[in-house]
């Protein structure tokens, strides 16, 4: 378990002052990245401090299990995808969404840019590396009435650098970065193009939401100032912890990472994909959607879970008024 520290953490003041904040750890989905600028930037600034928070981020990576330990209040925030959180709840796992990171889930299948595929329909047949429990799979294939090869995700890419054919799941704002550094161009098929538009979203322990609302609603003002400080301010305090605590980053990655989430708006929500939306903001129609979708592919049955068993907005701040552009 890794932890963001900082110069002077460990000094009697802090520990003193520490005693009279409320703690929370929140489990991020993985290691420390753009994605989690706004997190990071809240720490280093003192944003959570000032809503008498003790935050702990914990990095995430490959079988963090941000679902099991939010459920048994090991961690009282996670980080994931909207629609496994829905459906963690619809088979009794007692979570909630409490806001979105991203307002359009970035995953995308990533190939070669000389690879014949252009289009969903042409998966059929094909094998893909992939996250087995992937709700967008069963999705694809009952969308376009297709079938291919589920190969488990190892979060390893040489197989894709190396292989023309090769077909992996990923965020085009991360590992694309480091297979164009092996001189392979890649071109990506989007998963909101499929109709399957899907939050990054934050999600809590209902319990723990019934009993804590002041603190979740402290923890979002600290994120909302942090993530407008990061993406329209200054990256460098978060950027200078993520390259302290994650020796995989570089400085040119953190830039390059960042500037494709303000390319496409990820935090806010792209106009041209139909709507915009504040830091943070959840509706229930989109989750309602996303429900809808689940039950029709069978994931679970139409009475298990409604809209407000898997979200709420009450811990949300007050909305920002802006141009969209």
């Amino acid at each position: 378990m890794i932890c963001a520290c900082f110069t002077g953490c460990g000094d009697s003041d802090k520990e003193k002052s520490n005693s009279d904040l409320t703690p929370i750890s929140v489990q991020l989905d993985w290691v420390a990245e753009p994605e989690h600028g706004g997190f990071y930037t809240a720490q280093a600034l003192g944003y959570f401090e000032e809503e008498g928070l003790d935050v702990t981020l914990v990095q995430g990576g490959a079988g963090s299990y941000s679902l099991n330990k939010v459920g048994a209040n090991i961690s009282q925030v996670g980080q994931a995808d909207g629609t496994s959180v829905i459906a963690a709840r619809a088979n009794g796992a007692p979570l909630i969404n409490i806001a979105a990171i991203f307002q359009q889930d970035p995953s995308v299948l990533m190939l070669h840019a000389t690879n014949p595929v252009s289009d969903w329909q042409e998966l059929d047949g094909r094998t893909i590396m992939a996250r087995p429990e992937w709700p967008f799979l069963p999705y694809l294939q009952s969308q376009y009435d297709i079938t291919f090869e589920v190969i488990p995700q190892n979060f390893q890419l040489s197989r894709l650098i190396q292989d023309p054919d090769f077909i992996q799941q990923g965020f085009y704002i991360a590992e694309p970065y480091y297979v164009e550094q092996e001189g392979v161009e890649l071109k990506y098929l989007y998963v909101w193009d499929a109709g399957f538009d899907a939050y990054t979203t934050l999600f809590t322990n209902a319990k723990y939401a019934r009993e804590n609302p002041e603190a979740l609603k402290g923890l979002l003002r600290a994120l909302k100032r942090g993530y407008i400080e990061y993406i329209e301010g200054d990256p460098g305090p978060a950027h200078a912890i993520m390259l302290e605590i994650n020796p995989k980053v570089t400085p040119e990655y953190l830039d390059w990472s960042r500037n494709k989430i303000i390319e496409e708006k990820l935090y806010r929500g792209n106009p041209s994909a139909g709507f915009f939306a504040d830091y943070l903001e959840i509706t229930e129609e989109r989750f309602q959607k996303q429900i809808d979708q689940l039950v029709e592919l069978g994931v679970f049955e139409a009475d298990a879970v409604a809209v407000d068993d898997v979200m709420t907005t009450a811990f949300l701040p007050s909305p920002e008024v802006g141009d969209p552009e």
